[in-house]
């Protein structure tokens, strides 16, 4: 079969199309999958650079934690899913998705409704469950709040928009061009701040009378985490779950001149999707807001597997708005 491997780390050119063997017939407990969609993340570029490695992995290796396909055999003891079965899977511990087959645990797949693009969800599964557990479980947004959503046009930041929208907060959402700021209103923001001409902390401060939000989700870290801690409410929280702009520098705390108890905490979706039922109710449920349109989902571009170095490059200059797909 064909897949993507990195043997040394770098840049986008590091990406090699080729050959390797395929995967063995299904043991207890396994399936095989025939890939059909595979999702491209920040976190890929990550593993390719060999920075920030969620565990520990040798070269050559392949990069991708998310797609979706056909069930094409199961092993001894499997119930959950059978031969033909769409499924769609997501996880950092399942690296290695850009290839035509996989074999995973069964219990980690997710079935697909029959009348569900699978585009669309392998588009909304890690994402959109991503945002659920960061507004439903890790900080419990609630009418009336008042929320700060980094990178507003984004994968995540896109759907936690809409979630947050859902409850009944009052979403701020910052973003790096007009042309993402339009995305972020349309999908619902209350006010958007492009923060490469405004200071976000700043304009929060003015807009609540010196209140600040209540919760603020922050994908970006550098010096974007610090400045956040400055325009969160009393008993604020700043959840972090990615660092895009790298790790934060060192900051003074508690932080000085925030006016009142504020928490600040790290976030990662192992610790919040299990394997199972729960995580496919989770999933369904979000499939089922996305029929409704009460939740939209934007597929920016699809390229053939063997075009993985021109989606790593489109996914590094920040113009992309949406979700980048291979197909095999």
């Amino acid at each position: 079969m064909k897949a993507v491997r990195v043997h040394q780390f770098g840049g986008p050119e590091v990406l090699t199309y080729e050959d390797v063997p395929d995967p063995p017939a299904p043991g207890s407990g396994q399936a095989l999958v025939d890939m059909k969609i595979i999702g491209v993340n920040y976190s890929d570029t990550n593993y390719r650079r060999g920075f920030r490695m969620h565990q520990a992995v040798s070269l050559p290796l392949t990069p991708g934690h998310e797609g979706a396909g056909v069930v094409s055999a199961v092993g001894e003891g499997v119930t959950g899913v059978r031969p033909g079965d769409r499924v769609v899977f997501s996880g950092q511990h399942r690296l290695g998705t850009y290839k035509q087959k996989m074999l995973l645990p069964a219990v980690s797949l997710v079935p697909v409704p029959a009348d569900f693009d699978l585009k669309l969800a392998v588009a909304v599964l890690n994402q959109g469950q991503t945002a659920h557990y960061l507004c439903h479980d890790a900080y419990e947004v609630k009418a009336g709040d008042r929320v700060l959503v980094h990178a507003g046009a984004g994968g995540v930041g896109s759907n936690l928009v809409q979630m947050t929208k859902m409850l009944g907060a009052y979403v701020y959402a910052t973003v790096s061009s007009d042309d993402k700021a339009d995305v972020a209103r349309d999908l619902g923001a209350d006010k958007v701040i492009v923060y490469t001409k405004i200071d976000f902390a700043e304009e929060i401060m003015k807009d609540t009378e010196g209140n600040g939000v209540h919760a603020i989700f922050d994908a970006i870290g550098g010096d974007v985490l610090p400045k956040g801690l400055t325009c969160l409410a009393r008993r604020g929280h700043l959840l972090t779950y990615g660092q895009s702009a790298g790790p934060s520098p060192p900051f003074e705390w508690p932080p000085r001149g925030v006016p009142g108890s504020v928490y600040l905490s790290n976030h990662q979706g192992a610790d919040y999707s299990h394997p199972g039922e729960a995580t496919i109710r989770r999933a369904h449920e979000i499939f089922g807001w996305v029929k409704s349109g009460a939740l939209k989902v934007h597929i920016h571009k699809e390229y053939p597997l063997a075009d993985a170095v021109q989606a790593h490059r489109d996914l590094a200059s920040r113009t992309t708005v949406g979700k980048l797909l291979l197909i095999p």
